[in-house]
């Protein structure tokens, strides 16, 4: 298995730009939910300061675009959890 960095970047609606580090991604009850976390090009700045698991979850596709949304509260404690075991799951292996 090959791991490498997919780098997201994202335009919020204000134009501003920001990059993710996609870690997976997955189907449930019918909608597509993406992991990330922030991505810093200096890794003195990555996981050991910005440890947060981002969820987002797929809204559509614009032209060629895919449409991303942050997930609520409610709907992240029944989607993290499920990516969270999936991490368990690669690491014990």
């Amino acid at each position: 298995m090959e791991f490498g960095n997919d780098i997201l970047t994202l335009v919020d609606e204000d134009g501003v730009e920001s990059q993710f580090e996609l870690l997976d991604e997955l189907e449930y009850e019918g909608e597509y939910y993406y992991a990330a976390t922030p991505y810093f090009e200096n890794s003195a700045d990555s996981v050991d300061e910005y440890d947060e698991l981002i969820v987002f979850k797929l809204e559509g596709v614009v032209g060629e675009e895919a449409a991303m949304v942050t997930v609520d509260d409610d709907e992240y404690d029944e989607i993290a959890p499920i990516f969270l075991e999936k991490f368990d799951e690669i690491l014990e292996d």
